[in-house]
Formats: structure tokens, sequence, C-alpha cells
């Protein structure tokens, strides 16, 4: 996991490919998140979780990098895959497992759950001169 920069209104880190991911990442002191924590996490091939979770004001997105697994809420178990992009509000009785024989990746960022303004809205465009 390697610093690349970091600047008065941005941070860079390098985690030299998803092949590199060790275990659970967390990002957001890394990055000096203020909104928002992140992380990233390599789950071993058939590796469960030790618990099911929620949370009291937190709503989750979980984005599936490589790897297949099974992601459960509410009792409800759905396939997830490469590509997959999960959302579960705060009170989603949560667990993500990996089924397949390979190593799974994936990004969780976790956000208070509340109404945010429209992103044009809170955009300062400013137009590129060519």
């Amino acid at each position: 996991f390697k610093l690349l920069t970091i600047m008065a209104n941005f941070a860079i880190k390098n985690l030299n490919g998803w092949n590199n991911v060790e275990g659970k990442i967390f990002l957001g002191e890394e990055l000096g998140l203020t909104g928002a924590e992140a992380s990233v996490q390599r789950l071993a091939a058939g590796e469960n979780p030790a618990f099911l979770h929620s949370h009291k004001t937190h709503e989750e997105l979980y984005i599936i990098i490589s790897g297949k697994g099974e992601y459960e809420v509410d009792g409800v178990k759905n396939e997830v895959g490469e590509g997959s992009i999960i959302r579960v509000s705060p009170a989603g009785v949560r667990a993500l497992r990996n089924t397949g024989d390979d190593d799974m990746v994936m990004m969780c960022i976790q956000y208070e759950a509340k109404p945010i303004s429209s992103f044009m809205d809170d955009a300062n465009i400013i137009p590129i001169e060519k």
C-alpha cells in the first residue's frame, strides 16, 4: 500500500493492483476521508464471516471487484460477483460470503444515511480552455 500524494485538496494511495490487497485495509484515515469510511478486503476462497451485522445510522455500498459469492441481507441470499454493486440500509442485517474457488476482492463505502443535494446543485462547473 504505497503513498503517492497527499495535498491540501486531495490524497492518492496506490494499492499496486488488486492482487496486492491482503486482509482488510481501512482507507478513511489513510486518505483523510471526512464524510465516509471506505475499505478494501480480500476474502479467501470459501471464507465465511464470523457474524452478521447492521448499523445504527450508516448505509453501506459494497462493490465486488473480483471473485464471486453470496450477499445475505435480512435472510435473503443473493449471488454476487465481479461488477456487483450492493447498497444496504443501516437496519439491513448483512453478511458477505465467498462461495467461489478463488479469492474475492471487494470495496465497502460506509456513510451516514441521509439525503444529500444533487450532484449538479453542489458542483462548481469550471470550463476547460482548449
